[in-house]
């Protein structure tokens, strides 16, 4: 065998790669070829296609913009629809809303309900014509022609609401408006609106024209806390929507568009006139004749009579939205969606909060350019005993308990004294109250003076600004005031409070916004020895057979070590100086040892009490909706005052628990909280002021008064009636208002002021 030299193998290498290389070169020029023949065949055969000159650019240049654009806002459409078609994603979407809830409260007493009423669903064929019709003329006329837009009706409303100045007309179709009771907010935004056009295409195709109408006759929401027709029909007539004449289907028809204003129980007349719109539409619609609807328009309908209920509206929105967001938890497998839920409100405590609110608004309110206020009353545990969202639920759904943020003022301090607590201060540490600035910002206290050198308690007592101020900066150390201010935001979040609380110089004395319903149960770490709880409306859930699914002490969230225990007791003895001798004296409790912290903001746009004891937390908030300033109110004024009387009537017959730091409690004698039920006046203040109802029995009265004393003068002319005679007229006027209440309320010792964002009291 012969042995090769290695430049044979070199020989061998370069040949194959000179044959490699010319083999390539020899494919690129053929496929090359190829290509320039045919591209010169297809050349030749679109030359046959040339349009030129005038053709070219009326014909082929805008079909060739438009399929350009057409691809692009294909692609847009793509896009803008990913968003909306992910609210399909759940398989049960159909079921999203369709929970059945009845709410009990803590006793186990029925107190209302809330979502659709299963048992008593009707077919679409067994609903009145008439009412049909009547849904339809007013909604969506065209609702069995359109594809889940109406085209016609959108740009028929734009024209109307653009001659008109504002929204006149609304153009979103039947399917739109289940589209965004099955999927969307109420929130009004471009986003929503897309998200909502897109559901409704998709809903024409999975459902029938009349799967859908009876889905949105059996969803939508119709007042009064009242989900589809037939439960609007049973709540506001007292009968099923089976029976409904023409005249209470006109009235239910007008509700779709706004049932807060159109409800009957609330506004009668604004009902009735909606209603006369809605035999309007029957009429131009060409569904009825003129004739046909005469009877309706003359004889109106008429409401049950349901002014003297007090169902706790605000509490039961607030319960079912947490209901739905437990079900959202429970495993996809499970299918029931009837409940019946008990509740941790306390109805004895409910009715005190809401008629606390009620007599201060009706009594000071003008004083003290005050319309509104909420307040959250909490066990210690978090299960919230009664919630007032605003002053009047039937004028406003709104719940200014949970949804609306305000600042919180001085009652943000507690927090900022916490942490510096916890980073190696005490309740005796010495503190100089005198100026500070953080760049150009300088805080200053109510009254723009200084006391100098203070503890602790007394800077928290006298509700000084410029104190936690300058533990802000002290607890920043080298690394500045920012970082003293992220560990104040720290020790909130901490305690629960989960509103954005962004980072700005005033942040320690409450320039942030955070709701009533968090603030309240956030102050609870305090009592409950530095364990922070979450706020719960839900004790139990049981289905409508019976069956037991969840149950807060075993399946809800455990509280939290969020500050020692110490911590939370010195807390408490400081704060107990802010009720005992400082801004909130008129919350003291008889003979129950209490803590908290009144809050007044800038331009006295919001007025706080926030305050606990051993057994309860009460949050209360006074102030506008629009912003507006107060007449000078402060936390320690009406707010005080209402905590002071709801916390009365829930302490009635219960164990006074201890407030570590403060002091033992001793058990309310039954006689004692019965006088105390009462509302005594800490303070003096203007007299109440009568209602109409009351002025007009009280005329009532003193004409049968003047009628007997006219009689009794005819039979008896010679025995005139006796000094102090009941038949006397009286010739007592009505009490007058001074001219401000605040000058019967003491202004707090220090509150907040600065010269950027002053803050009071």
């Amino acid at each position: 065998m012969r042995n090769e030299t290695p430049n044979n193998w070199t020989t061998k290498i370069r040949h194959f790669l000179l044959d490699l290389d010319a083999r390539i070169d020899s494919t690129l020029f053929s496929s090359g070829a190829g290509i320039r023949e045919l591209y010169e065949r297809f050349s030749t055969f679109m030359d046959r296609f040339y349009v030129g000159r005038w053709k070219r650019w009326v014909f082929i240049e805008p079909l060739s913009e438009a399929a350009t654009i057409g691809l692009g806002g294909l692609i847009l459409m793509l896009a803008l629809a990913v968003p909306a078609f992910r609210e399909t994603a759940d398989e049960d979407w159909l079921k999203k809303s369709d929970l059945a809830v009845t709410f009990l409260d803590r006793y186990g007493n029925v107190i209302g309900s809330r979502g659709i009423k299963h048992n008593d669903s009707i077919p679409l064929e067994e609903f009145p014509d008439h009412l049909i019709k009547a849904t339809l003329a007013t909604e969506d006329r065209r609702f069995y022609d359109h594809f889940g837009i109406d085209i016609a009706g959108t740009a028929r409303a734009l024209v109307t609401n653009a001659q008109a100045g504002g929204v006149r007309q609304g153009g979103s179709s039947i399917t739109q408006q289940l589209a965004k009771n099955l999927f969307l907010s109420n929130e009004r935004t471009i986003e929503r609106k897309v998200n909502e056009a897109f559901l409704a295409i998709w809903l024409e195709t999975r459902l029938t024209k009349n799967e859908i109408l009876k889905l949105y006759l059996d969803r939508a929401y119709m007042g009064g806390g009242t989900f589809g027709v037939d439960g609007a029909a049973h709540f506001y007539f007292n009968k099923s929507a089976r029976d409904v004449n023409l005249a209470e289907a006109a009235m239910l028809a007008g509700l779709f568009k706004a049932p807060t204003k159109y409800a009957p129980h609330i506004n009668l007349p604004a009902a009735r006139a909606r209603a006369n719109v809605v035999l309007d539409n029957l009429v131009e619609a060409g569904f009825m004749s003129e004739g046909q609807v005469f009877g309706a328009r003359r004889n109106p309908a008429t409401a049950v009579d349901r002014r003297d209920e007090n169902s706790p509206n605000y509490y039961l929105d607030w319960a079912f939205d947490e209901m739905r967001r437990l079900v959202n938890t429970l495993p996809k497998s499970y299918t029931e969606r009837v409940f019946v839920v008990r509740t941790a409100i306390d109805m004895n405590v409910q009715r005190a909060a809401e008629g606390a609110i009620e007599n201060q608004l009706r009594q000071f309110g003008r004083d003290y350019h005050a319309t509104q206020a909420a307040t959250v009353v909490s066990d210690l545990d978090g299960g919230i005993r009664a919630m007032v969202g605003g002053r009047d639920y039937g004028a406003s759904q709104f719940n200014r308990a949970v949804d609306a943020m305000r600042q919180p003022g001085s009652s943000f301090k507690p927090y900022v004294y916490t942490t510096a607590l916890l980073n190696g201060y005490k309740p005796t540490s010495i503190i100089v109250d005198g100026p500070v600035c953080i760049g150009n910002w300088c805080p200053q206290n109510y009254g723009r003076s200084y006391s100098g050198s203070v503890t602790l308690t007394q800077a928290i007592t006298r509700s000084i600004n410029v104190v936690p101020v300058k533990l802000s900066i002290a607890m920043g150390g080298k690394e500045g005031p920012k970082a003293g201010r992220a560990k104040i935001i720290e020790t909130a979040r901490k305690f629960g409070i989960t509103a954005p609380l962004p980072d700005t110089p005033s942040l320690p004395i409450g320039s942030d916004e955070v709701s009533v319903v968090e603030h309240a149960v956030a102050y609870a770490t305090f009592p409950n020895k530095g364990k922070a709880v979450k706020p719960h409306a839900v004790l139990e859930v049981r289905t409508g057979a019976g069956d037991p699914v969840w149950r807060w002490d075993r399946d809800g969230k455990k509280p939290n070590q969020a500050i020692p225990a110490s911590v939370a007791a010195d807390m408490a003895g400081m704060m107990s100086h802010v009720v005992e001798e400082g801004t909130a004296r008129r919350a003291q409790l008889d003979g129950i040892p209490a803590a908290g912290k009144t809050g007044t903001t800038n331009n006295f746009r919001d007025a706080w009490f926030v305050g606990y004891t051993g057994n309860f937390t009460c949050a209360v908030w006074y102030g506008n909706d629009d912003y507006s300033p107060t007449n000078r109110m402060t936390g320690g004024s009406l707010p005080a005052q209402t905590w002071h009387d709801i916390m009365v009537v829930a302490h009635q017959g219960v164990e006074i628990r201890d407030l570590a730091g403060v002091g033992a409690g001793k058990k309310l004698p039954q006689d004692a909280s019965a006088a105390a039920s009462k509302t005594p006046e800490i303070m003096p203040g203007p007299p109440p002021i009568l209602t109409r109802r009351g002025a007009d029995i009280l005329v009532r009265v003193e004409k049968l008064l003047d009628d007997a004393a006219k009689t009794a003068s005819k039979t008896s002319a010679n025995d005139p009636p006796k000094p102090g005679d009941p038949t006397k007229k009286s010739s007592s006027s009505a009490p007058a208002f001074p001219d401000s209440f605040a000058a019967a309320t003491p202004e707090p010792t220090t509150g907040s002021a600065s010269s950027a964002a002053p803050r009071k009291n």
